[in-house]
């Protein structure tokens, strides 16, 4: 998009007074109060307005078929092992919050295995009249039957934590309990915890998560637990874990600088020894070695190990100086690792070559690793999770792509042979689609993948309505995947769905995700850009039949899209996202991402920053495709001031926007299924009735 000198001017106002001197002109400030009564009538209002445009027969109709397909029993119910039983989080239409359950292997094998509820999420919230969703839970391995249970206030990220007993089958009375905040907990035996919480005044960083770690023994008060680590006031995070594998049992203290920056320590009979990584690296221990994946190349000990890198040693060995590493996994031009699973005696890593996953096993024998490509059914997208890395060498297996249900597989390391165990239904007729992988030539030269799924019936004539997606941030890779939301809302209606592999991500590691970081951020938006040029070059779509759509960082992206190149698009949906990037660092976790945007106060930062920033890039005078913003009052990770006060400012100017907030739901937009399904459906009708 060019701009006029003044437009400029007008973007770039703040650059000179900071956000104290933006915050004075800001009109719509007062939307950052979540709660406020004013705010949330405000939302109320537009929320009701939204509803009415986008209801209707076929809006009731397709908000019914995605709940059923969210609620269906045929779903995959997955689910991890600990001690001799497989546990699953449920949700259905007869658990709107959701069961914890659990079954035998034995059982899990049936078409219709038998489940025992251990936590009815539902008659939990109905006892305590409390909104709870589920948050996750962490029991003592290996096969302790103490867990901590994670229960969130509508879906936010700060939540209360509480000893179960699996035994008991009940809450543990005086048990361990922390009160709602964004909490770090981990066992260090039954009667010990790590703890890294709100402990009051000065104890959180700026971020708004704990910097401080303490050691906490069962029967007494948490203010009484002895100080493990404290990190600084302007560092992310601080925690604690403990490696519980026999005979290599370890304690780990983690300082989290900033987003792509730690330090790792090893504790030992109370002192503190640091593993000497490069800031940007992350290093775990497995078994008797020590892995280190690499974000910068690094050169050490007369050797140079190229980003993206796994490399592996001795962890006794490391600790007192060596540093001749075996290298796991290095990179090429068109793979990047993509994640590493560990089980009883092998490595399984998940490797993304040109955006599609291989597998490879890795063991370690007679000093040396042993490595070979694991032969999976299909080509697409793989899932690997052990069941248990301490006591066994079994593991599932998930593929998927857009057009293939999800399969899960029981595989075992050291054979290609597996067991199918659950398919997840076919929720539309695939045989009528395609899947196609295109290039765009970015405005710098660089190819960017993006995948293509359509009717294989429709024609390149410029009229198929059409969805681009994209992401392009915090090394997240977008890979195919099947998806009943997609398939029954867009695709059977004769849309094209579109997804963009733009730098940010993690598609081709590292690098792929550094070449848009900071100053470098106008690179993602010209990726995407350049996919949605080439998707009417190639005539598969036209600017009036072209969507775009972006949640999160996703939802900066399509901002970004929205305000530089309004002429491609005829609908933005922008969902719970980043959008006043003058203030972003100090709403909620805001701060914790200046490793990735940069800092908007440093005077430097904010020319380029600001440059793009959506909010100061909305003119009164342009005309923008109409505009969806979704987001969540209870999102306690990306403040739903961004979409408020985007709405009302182009809104008050004049453009064409609908608003609709989830009273509840966290940054997923959505707590529960009917949540999810009435989001998806507004979602969907209102591209198809801007796009058809």
């Amino acid at each position: 998009m060019q701009k006029t000198a003044a437009k400029l001017v007008m973007g770039l106002a703040a650059l000179a007074g900071g956000a104290a001197a933006q915050d004075k002109t800001d009109p719509y400030l007062w939307l950052e109060d979540v709660g406020g009564d004013k705010p949330l009538a405000w939302v109320r209002e537009h929320n009701a307005v939204s509803e009415k445009a986008l209801g209707g027969p076929a809006h009731d109709a397709l908000r019914a078929r995605l709940q059923s397909i969210l609620d269906a029993k045929e779903r995959i119910p997955y689910a991890s092992r600990h001690g001799d039983y497989l546990y699953n989080f449920w949700r259905d239409a007869d658990h709107e919050r959701g069961i914890w359950r659990r079954t035998t292997m034995i059982e899990y094998r049936k078409a219709a295995p038998r489940w025992e509820t251990v936590i009815d999420l539902d008659a939990l919230a109905r006892a305590e009249n409390e909104n709870w969703v589920w948050a996750g839970i962490t029991c003592l391995e290996p096969r302790g039957t103490r867990c901590l249970v994670s229960l969130s206030r509508g879906g936010g990220d700060a939540d209360v934590v509480r000893e179960f007993d699996l035994e008991a089958g009940a809450f543990v009375k005086d048990g361990f309990a922390l009160a709602e905040a964004k909490s770090s907990v981990a066992w260090v035996d039954r009667d010990t915890l790590f703890v890294a919480t709100d402990f009051g005044p000065g104890s959180m960083t700026s971020s708004g998560y704990p910097r401080i770690v303490k050691e906490w023994k069962r029967g007494t008060p948490l203010a009484s637990a002895r100080l493990v680590y404290e990190a600084g006031a302007t560092d992310l995070s601080a925690s604690a874990r403990k490696d519980m594998t026999p005979g290599f049992e370890r304690e780990f203290v983690s300082r989290q600088i900033g987003f792509y920056s730690s330090e790792l320590f090893l504790r030992r009979e109370g002192r503190l020894h640091k593993i000497e990584k490069p800031d940007d690296a992350n290093a775990y221990a497995v078994r008797d070695q020590l892995l280190i994946e690499l974000r910068s190349d690094w050169s050490v000990a007369g050797r140079s190990w190229p980003q993206g890198s796994l490399l592996a040693i001795d962890f006794e060995r490391f600790m007192k100086g060596a540093r001749d590493f075996e290298p796991l996994f290095t990179p090429s031009a068109t793979t990047s690792l993509d994640g590493v699973t560990v089980t009883r005696g092998a490595l399984l890593l998940t490797v993304l070559d040109k955006v599609k996953n291989r597998l490879f096993e890795l063991r370690r024998a007679e000093g040396s690793w042993q490595r070979r490509e694991v032969v999976t059914p299909g080509i697409g997208t793989l899932g690997v999770a052990a069941l248990d890395e301490i006591e066994s060498d079994d593991y599932f297996l998930t593929t998927s792509s857009f057009l293939t249900p999800t399969t899960l597989y029981l595989g075992h390391a050291g054979t290609d042979t597996r067991e199918q165990l659950k398919a997840m239904p076919a929720w539309f007729d695939a045989k009528s689609y395609t899947v196609s992988q295109f290039e765009a030539k970015s405005k710098d030269g660089t190819m960017v993948p993006y995948f293509v799924v359509m009717d294989r019936r429709a024609k390149f004539d410029g009229k198929n309505p059409t969805v681009l997606y994209g992401y392009g941030g915090f090394e997240v890779s977008l890979k195919p995947s099947y998806s009943g939301m997609i398939g029954a809302g867009w695709l059977e209606r004769g849309g094209v769905y579109v997804l963009a592999n733009i730098r940010g991500g993690g598609e081709f590691g590292p690098r792929w995700h550094q070449a848009a970081l900071k100053e470098h951020r106008q690179h993602a938006f010209d990726d995407f850009l350049a996919v949605a040029k080439d998707l009417i070059q190639r005539k598969v779509s036209s600017p009036r039949h072209l969507g775009i759509m972006g949640g999160s960082n996703g939802g900066l992206l399509v901002g970004a899209a929205l305000t530089q190149r309004p002429d491609l698009f005829n609908a933005v949906v922008c969902q719970v996202p980043l959008l006043d990037m003058r203030r972003y660092h100090t709403l909620l976790a805001g701060a914790s991402w200046m490793g990735e945007y940069g800092d908007p106060d440093d005077p430097k930062q904010w020319e380029f920053i600001g440059k793009y920033s959506p909010y100061q890039n909305v003119f009164k005078d342009r005309h923008y495709p109409r505009v969806l913003f979704t987001t969540s009052t209870r999102d306690d990770r990306v403040h739903p001031g961004h979409a408020r006060k985007m709405a009302a400012l182009m809104e008050g100017q004049g453009h064409d926007i609908l608003y609709w907030e989830n009273m509840e739901g966290g940054h997923a937009g959505a707590a529960n299924n009917t949540q999810q399904a009435r989001m998806w459906a507004l979602t969907w009708s209102f591209l198809y009735s801007q796009l058809k």
